[in-house]
């Protein structure tokens, strides 16, 4: 998928695309099973016309813009992806381009009417638009369906707009998805994901202080060494304590246990700042694997983290002997977790073969 970011660094204003494109425009946050729907129409669109699929997004979330803007942090969405895995995803549903707009005052304050006549005519060259029922755009959100759909008949392209996508009489929106991970329903979230919920990025270092912890207790390797994926973003849509399955660096996944959060029971001023940390300590770590990676650490490598049940919020202890005690019980539910599925594949390979 090629990525375009930004439009208006363009040499003697030439197009963003070589040439016309089929488009749809919105913040896809987790890329759900609406949006996918909504892609796949694109692509059949797209085809008809003979044209490339195109997905305008926005970096940072407009909601985020505003939040800032007015000094109210409360009005900035939590975060269901980061920017990486919300590429990623676009590229597995096909889509060979997308352009993505730095959300700033400049974009913030463009008029619909130019918004459709510099962007979506000049520097992309759309020959179809498809949006969502609840699409508007514009400075003070003053552009809709009914301006777009005029000014393409106008143009010379065709606009289209797709209803809510329901599963099982839910709608399926971003909203429903950072509902489920807020309350820890990862099975929930993972039904309007059509996959479980994952983030991934590079592993970093950290204050190292997992491999100090609980080298006295059964099973933990080196003490609880953990895998840290840091954020920009402050505002997660799930936190706390997950069982979790780590893609990336073994040949199959490696089962695990994880905290998304800010880690309550440390200092906020230690290395990570009180910035949101993805830690996660492997239950099994193969002796080939630690012979595969330099030295035997994994910094700098891309995983993927699927989040698969949560055990419970952050705690704060009050020791780091009773934090140690509390990753071991942890590192136990989630081995329970590990079993009671295998106990439920085991007997619907059963059922399967009555």
């Amino acid at each position: 998928m090629k990525i375009i970011r930004g439009l208006w660094n363009r040499p003697n204003g030439a197009p963003a695309l070589p040439g016309a494109c089929a488009l749809t425009i919105g913040n896809f946050d987790g890329v759900h099973r609406g949006h996918q729907a909504m892609l796949a129409l694109l692509q059949s669109e797209a085809r008809h016309r003979g044209v490339p699929t195109c997905v305008m997004t926005f970096e940072p979330h407009p909601r985020d813009f505003f939040a800032a803007m007015q000094r109210r942090p409360e009005l900035a969405p939590a975060r269901i992806a980061t920017l990486r895995d919300k590429l990623e995803e676009l590229s597995r549903c096909g889509v060979d381009q997308c352009v993505v707009l730095p959300f700033n005052e400049r974009l913030a304050s463009q008029s619909p009417e130019a918004f459709i006549q510099d962007t979506l005519v000049g520097a992309l060259g759309v020959r179809y638009v498809l949006v969502g029922d609840d699409f508007r755009f514009g400075a003070r959100r003053a552009g809709d369906y009914a301006m777009l759909d005029a000014a393409g008949s106008r143009l010379g392209f065709d606009v289209a707009r797709m209803q809510s996508y329901e599963v099982h009489g839910l709608r399926v929106s971003s909203s429903a998805v950072r509902e489920a991970l807020a309350q820890g329903r990862m099975q929930d979230a993972a039904a309007l994901l059509g996959r479980p919920y994952a983030i991934s990025g590079h592993v970093v270092h950290g204050r190292k202080l997992g491999r100090e912890l609980g080298e006295s207790s059964p099973g933990a390797r080196d003490g609880f060494r953990t895998l840290n994926l840091r954020f920009s973003h402050w505002k997660p849509a799930a936190s706390g304590i997950f069982a979790v399955h780590v893609h990336g660096l073994w040949d199959t996944p490696l089962p695990g246990v994880a905290n998304l959060g800010v880690r309550p029971s440390l200092d906020p001023d230690d290395v990570n700042g009180g910035r949101v940390l993805l830690e996660t300590h492997c239950l099994d770590w193969p002796a080939e694997l630690a012979r595969r990676l330099p030295g035997g650490e994994a910094y700098g490598k891309i995983v993927r983290v699927e989040l698969l049940h949560k055990l419970h919020d952050e705690l704060k202890y009050d020791s780091l002997d009773a934090l140690t005690r509390g990753i071991a019980r942890d590192c136990d539910d989630a081995r329970a977790f590990f079993a009671s599925l295998h106990t439920q594949t085991h007997r619907q390979t059963t059922r399967d073969r009555i």
